[in-house]
């Protein structure tokens, strides 16, 4: 992943494996550019509710940098924002090995991991010492064995809140049993109230759904935040999905986890297009799933995300494909005549 041969040559190791060096390798500075791109001013943006400035709207969305340690250089392959985690107050060894799958045919990925990290204390020592070169995201979750999860995020939050930029409460893992009944309106509704009482140090939150949503669930969701999620800054539509399309090609394509990568693309973007209509302009949306181009990003956009995250995609064209994408994205904006990104956010609704 440090470039796109460097992704050629990882793709030779199992997948673990390959993001496990991967990650050492950039801790170690190695293939890390000494600047940032220089992008084009067409993709600066600014999140209405939020407030978060981006020089980009295409950031990175967790899972690839669970620890916190490597996002100065992430920074520095032209992410307008990286998001590290999921973090969770103790930590986890996760699900048991392989749990991480290749569908090169498919351009996906399907993981099983379980929020496998080194916990918050280890997670906070990184996190304070991040430059805050572009803004940084923390994103929390509940410990596999906890007997309150909610209590679980509330820790989280208030840990991070200090040193982060913004934060994002992830109830929306398909790998860890019984995490998605959280989105659920009772539980939600616990959630949302429990949460916003937390110190937040009054940093921007979202919370990130699921794909797998039909639109009486949306309805719910939509409900909930409505009532009692004002405090909340926005939503990132969607984490990896459950399904598993018939036009899936690869060897491992039945493997049990969440699928991500090109094929989660048209069904996050419906999501977020309903998101997008239900909830009029009140909170930020971050869009997510199956980005690899600039065409990818705009029509998110045009779907009413401020801005987008991508990780899976990564695994097949390097970290390059933060500014590559970027700069493909002002091009689309301008052949429609958008001079910003914010000209263009919900224009397909």
């Amino acid at each position: 992943m440090i470039a796109s041969a460097g992704a050629r040559i990882a793709r030779m190791l199992p997948p673990e494996t390959a993001h496990t060096l991967t990650l050492r390798m950039l801790s170690y500075g190695a293939g890390v550019p000494l600047h940032a791109p220089q992008l084009p001013v067409s993709t600066r943006v600014e999140l209405p509710k939020s407030g978060l400035r981006l020089c980009s709207p295409v950031g990175l969305a967790a899972g690839f940098d669970k620890n916190c340690e490597v996002p100065e250089a992430m920074a520095k392959f032209g992410f307008g924002f990286v998001e590290c985690g999921t973090v969770t107050p103790k930590p986890q060894p996760g699900n048991p090995k392989p749990r991480l799958f290749r569908l090169t045919e498919d351009r996906a990925v399907i993981n099983r991991m379980g929020f496998n990290n080194f916990g918050l204390d280890y997670f906070v020592r990184r996190l304070e010492k991040y430059s805050h070169a572009v803004p940084i995201g923390a994103n929390v979750g509940a410990n596999k064995d906890s007997e309150d999860r909610i209590g679980d995020y509330v820790t989280g939050i208030e840990a991070v809140a200090p040193y982060a930029d913004y934060i994002t409460i992830n109830i929306s893992s398909p790998n860890t049993p019984g995490l998605r009944g959280l989105q659920d309106r009772a539980s939600l509704t616990a959630l949302l109230t429990r949460c916003g009482a937390a110190d937040r140090n009054g940093l921007p939150v979202f919370l990130k759904v699921a794909p797998d949503l039909d639109p009486e669930a949306i309805a719910d969701i939509c409900s909930v935040l409505n009532a009692e999620g004002a405090w909340l800054s926005g939503l990132i539509i969607s984490n990896t999905t459950l399904a598993r399309p018939p036009s899936l090609r690869s060897e491992d394509k039945s493997e049990t986890g969440g699928l991500s990568g090109a094929p989660l693309f048209q069904p996050s973007t419906e999501v977020l297009r309903q998101f997008a209509r239900k909830l009029e302009g009140k909170f930020d949306l971050i869009g997510a799933g199956g980005i690899a181009t600039g065409r990818d990003a705009y029509a998110k956009i045009r779907a009413g995300a401020s801005a987008v995250q991508l990780y899976s995609l990564m695994v097949y064209d390097g970290p390059g494909i933060a500014a590559r994408v970027a700069r493909e994205l002002s091009h689309c904006l301008a052949d429609d005549g958008f001079a910003s990104i914010a000209d263009a956010v919900g224009k397909d609704l």
